[in-house]
């Protein structure tokens, strides 16, 4: 009976934990901030006292912080939540049944929003170089030396629009290092 008490009853079955799965991924990985606690435990778990709710909540969230960092493909996660269902207060052969199917729907978006999060604010969206030769200059002996000359274009990740950079290379101080170095 005290085990009973621990685990709150699913309402519908695997529903609610699949629904609270999606719940805790909103709130985690797409960052929906009104999807609280207070919201999944009235919707979901109702009867539940609020302590029991969180520690289904915290363990739940848990497991799915767990599969998400790792990435786990499909053999990885029947061989987690096999250690899972075995370890002394883990889970259910039903509740590991319901995590594996909310898993493989909703993998390829999660590992997205991963991505998504951990990616810096600026990204190279396309880069161009070439080599040109002056052809004018204030010194005759400038003519004829290479430039590169570097066109990137910068944007924030996920944003169509960008800012294109330009860059030359090729003024008296790097043209001499370049000899240098080719005579050394």
């Amino acid at each position: 009976m005290a085990a009973a008490e621990q685990q709150p009853p699913a309402v519908d079955g695997g529903k609610a934990l699949s629904a609270l799965l999606g719940g805790i991924a909103q709130a985690a990985y797409y960052g929906k901030v009104d999807i609280t606690e207070e919201l999944l435990r009235g919707q979901l778990y109702p009867e539940a006292a609020p302590e029991e709710f969180r520690a289904l909540r915290a363990k739940m969230g848990g497991l799915l912080q767990s599969i998400a960092s790792a990435d786990m493909d499909l053999n990885q996660l029947e061989a987690f939540l096999t250690a899972q269902t075995k370890k002394q207060g883990g889970i259910t052969s039903d509740q590991a049944a319901v995590i594996a199917k909310f898993w493989k729907n909703h993998r390829v978006k999660i590992h997205e929003s991963l991505v998504n999060q951990s990616c810096w604010d600026n990204v190279l969206k396309n880069m161009n170089w070439r080599v040109d030769l002056k052809s004018q200059s204030r010194h005759v002996d400038q003519i004829n030396t290479p430039v590169a000359i570097v066109e990137m274009e910068l944007g924030k990740y996920g944003q169509l629009v960008s800012k294109p950079a330009n860059w030359a290379c090729g003024d008296e101080g790097s043209s001499k290092g370049r000899a240098a170095s080719q005579h050394a």
